[in-house]
């Protein structure tokens, strides 16, 4: 996990993020942050995926802000030190997708 220390993220620019927007399925940027609503089919299964997410977000070494409530979780993803979405971001977006997509198909 060192790697995820010594890497070197900067600020990317909307344009870039637009772009990348398009791999990344109901991901909204706004507020130089990106933004997603998941809905699961019970408490429970929210829980767990907030689980596994956390296992990644320690992996790479970068938090989101999320709430959760009953079914939903609503997640903000932003690199606060840049000022705004970085690749950690998009990173993280892509696994998080992943992660959910697991959920909806069971």
């Amino acid at each position: 996990m060192l790697f995820v220390y010594l890497r070197k993220v900067k600020k990317i620019m909307n344009a870039e993020i637009i772009e990348e927007l398009k791999y990344l399925s109901n991901w909204m940027i706004y507020n130089d942050a990106l933004h997603i609503n998941l809905e699961f089919k019970d408490f429970q299964d929210c829980i767990k995926a907030i689980n596994r997410i956390a296992i990644e977000c320690e992996r790479l070494n970068h938090h989101p802000e999320w709430t959760n409530s009953y079914n939903t979780l609503a997640i903000r993803l932003t690199t606060h030190d840049k000022g705004g979405v970085t690749s950690l971001d998009l990173e993280l977006a892509s696994a998080i997708n992943k992660i959910y997509n697991e959920f909806k198909s069971e």
